[in-house]
């Protein structure tokens, strides 16, 4: 099963080009905080602005990096099913374990349509697949009828739940099957969905604090409820913080600030932070991360 705390990973920038000397140094410093898996090429890593030459470099290089030493699942999704199967085709050369692939968006198929497309999609490859369900960036809801029909296909392992409904994600970790994993995406909401039987999370605000983060997940897969909630306490109140503007902007001011990226730029249409939110993930971030 998929399980622990996964880092979907920022995909840093440097006067417009890809940084991969700071990518090869977060790789380093996650895989020693002790994440259970990497998640590159997600809507934190800004992989709608990425060529695909930039994807191929950094796919083979997440996989180089982490050398086996934890799970890769790269971001393959999109709301064409014939240009999804395409990129899998692309990426087969390159030795990674599984894919995360989010929901059609824009088009809004219907349930239908939605099944249909991560069936081809499954079909298409050999490795595990996640999908990704979240509502608020497609405009499309995966049910959880339909998610549960999906996992009857055997590669297709999990899901990655951003429904964004706390009764619909607590209503499917009642109704999974054995051996399907649950990992939450809402990052606000790892503690509530661990302790109602989620398998993990794959959490962008993981790249801050993320000892505390590793702690929550390893306290709950030893059944110590006390100790997760001590360990989420000094969390609760910075995750909003690293989304009260669009992610990844707030995360990669914060990676610059501990000088672990060599420049929080994003690609357009994203920016930077503005300074109001700067002067706010200094006082209260900036106090935690020293403490």
């Amino acid at each position: 099963m998929i399980t622990g705390l996964w880092l979907p990973l920022v995909t840093p920038f440097k006067d417009g080009a890809v940084d991969y000397a700071s990518y090869d140094r977060l790789i380093e410093h996650y895989i020693g905080l002790g994440v259970d898996g990497l998640f590159p090429l997600g809507t934190t890593g800004e992989q709608p602005t990425l060529d695909e030459p930039e994807i191929d470099r950094l796919v083979e290089r997440t996989v180089a990096r982490a050398a086996g030493r934890v799970p890769v699942f790269v971001g393959v999704g999109g709301n064409a099913t014939h240009k999804v199967e395409k990129a899998l085709r692309r990426l087969e050369r390159v030795a990674f374990e599984g894919i995360v692939s989010v929901c059609p968006y824009y088009n809004r198929p219907s349930q239908d349509g939605l099944v249909a497309h991560f069936r081809c999609i499954a079909g298409a490859t050999d490795r595990q697949v996640l999908i990704y369900n979240i509502p608020y960036r497609t405009a499309v809801n995966l049910s959880n009828d339909s998610l549960l029909e999906l996992a009857q296909v055997p590669n297709i392992v999990g899901v990655k739940d951003s429904s964004g409904s706390i009764a619909q994600s607590l209503d499917l970790l009642a109704r999974k099957p054995a051996g399907f994993s649950v990992l939450t995406g809402e990052d606000a909401l790892f503690f509530t969905m661990m302790a109602n039987g989620a398998e993990g999370g794959i959490l962008a605000a993981s790249h801050v604090m993320t000892e505390r983060f590793v702690e929550v997940a390893t306290r709950f897969a030893a059944n110590d409820l006390a100790g997760a909630r001590t360990a989420w306490a000094p969390l609760a109140g910075m995750v909003p913080l690293l989304f009260a503007e669009a992610n990844p902007m707030p995360i990669k001011y914060l990676l610059w600030r501990q000088g672990l990226i060599s420049s929080p730029e994003c690609r357009l249409p994203l920016t930077r932070i503005s300074d109001a939110l700067a002067g706010r993930l200094d006082a209260v971030v900036g106090e935690r991360l020293a403490a």
